[in-house]
């Protein structure tokens, strides 16, 4: 069976820390002191005054931009729509940022069904160039080509992607002799 241990009083040890408090040294409030003290504090004033709201409006800027960056690099259909809607959500404080956001990551459901590609209009001119210089195979460039008549089909090309079209398939016509030699791509490291 166990016995109970006998209490010990806590009240030396709370006289102690209170008669050590009373002891403590004074603390000095700043390493500085006097006109040096002001002056920092003229300085410190001046970069919260003038250089924190510039960076403020910096930083706003940048995460406001993202969506459209991200859409841009998604090759996102609706790419200027996006960033409308980045400017106006600059305009209105932010509100129309996370729609935005939304936006730029979400596929366009319909926009293959009625436009017969879910890729902007620049992604295809990349492709067009890379197939120019030979840095696709001969699948990719038949993958482009079966995509720009999908979108013919759909309605009128752009003049742009016309052209593209008409260039793909004159270098079908070619032989594999006279194409542009394949680039190497080298990775940066």
């Amino acid at each position: 069976m166990l016995t109970p241990r006998p209490r010990r009083s806590r009240i030396p040890w709370r006289l102690l820390i209170a008669s050590s408090a009373g002891y403590a040294a004074a603390a000095p409030a700043s390493f500085l002191s006097g006109e040096t003290l002001d002056t920092a504090a003229n300085v410190v004033s001046w970069v919260v005054l003038i250089l924190v709201p510039i960076l403020a409006i910096v930083v706003f800027w940048m995460v406001h931009v993202l969506p459209e960056k991200i859409a841009h690099k998604r090759h996102h259909p609706q790419v200027q729509a996006i960033q409308t809607l980045c400017l106006l959500s600059l305009v209105f404080g932010g509100l129309l940022w996370p729609i935005a956001w939304l936006w730029a990551y979400t596929r366009p459901v319909g926009y293959k069904l009625a436009y017969g590609t879910e890729k902007h209009e620049d992604y295809h001119t990349e492709l067009g160039e890379k197939a120019r210089t030979g840095q696709l195979l001969p699948p990719e460039i038949e993958h482009l080509r079966e995509e720009l008549e999908a979108m013919e089909r759909k309605g009128a090309l752009p003049p742009t992607l016309a052209k593209l079209r008409d260039d793909i398939a004159s270098l079908e016509r070619t032989p594999v002799e006279a194409r542009p030699a394949p680039v190497a791509v080298v990775a940066k490291g």
